[in-house]
């Protein structure tokens, strides 16, 4: 979330005209950063006593009220560890990005790196993709490769896919906000690709 905000700022990613971070962690550092370094609005929604379909419900209030339209934003999934339900995912169609450390379909979840390194790959790295109803499975829109070291770690590993992480996910945006991204077949098209 930070290197996105960073990079809005930056103008890095271009054509935003309004943010709005939303946590379902009251104690999330990201609120702070977002409040304090950014000046961006923030909100809290707690999954406590909610049922799916009402977390879905709070989110759309939420996202209503600062009057962002399904067809004109996107939302940007950062440490977000919250499964969002079909009815939020269906009305903001190819609008959700996720980023996942690990090339996808492979390593789904949580604990990607170490996934990948209990199954012994050579390479592994990070995807950004739409997301869908399920975990992990949506149309893939950009992954990057990043070998695996003889003596790595979790840790280790993670960092080094995190530099990864911040280029691609900026592209990815860059590219939804710009039209370059085209949806067929539940395979992601790019029109021009900028790097």
């Amino acid at each position: 979330m930070d290197a996105i905000l960073q990079a809005v700022d930056n103008q890095e990613i271009d054509n935003i005209n309004k943010k709005l971070i939303i946590s379902n962690n009251p104690d999330s550092a990201g609120l702070d950063i977002a409040k304090n370094t950014y000046d961006v609005p923030i909100e809290v929604i707690l999954k406590k006593n909610l049922s799916k379909a009402g977390f879905d419900a709070k989110l759309i209030d939420v996202l209503s009220s600062y009057e962002f339209e399904p067809s004109n934003s996107i939302i940007c999934l950062a440490g977000f560890m919250q499964i969002l339900g079909p009815h939020i995912v269906d009305l903001f169609k190819y609008r959700i990005l996720n980023i996942h450390p690990s090339l996808l379909p492979s390593f789904k979840g949580l604990h990607a790196q170490k996934q990948a390194l209990d199954a012994g790959v050579k390479v592994s790295g990070c995807t950004v993709h739409f997301v869908d109803s399920t975990i992990d499975t949506g149309p893939i829109i950009l992954q990057k490769c990043v070998k695996v070291m003889d003596d790595d770690d979790e840790t280790r590993l993670a960092n080094r896919i995190l530099i990864e992480e911040h280029k691609i996910y900026k592209l990815a945006i860059n590219l939804l906000i710009n039209n370059k991204i085209k949806i067929k077949n539940n395979k992601v098209f790019i029109d021009s690709l900028k790097q």
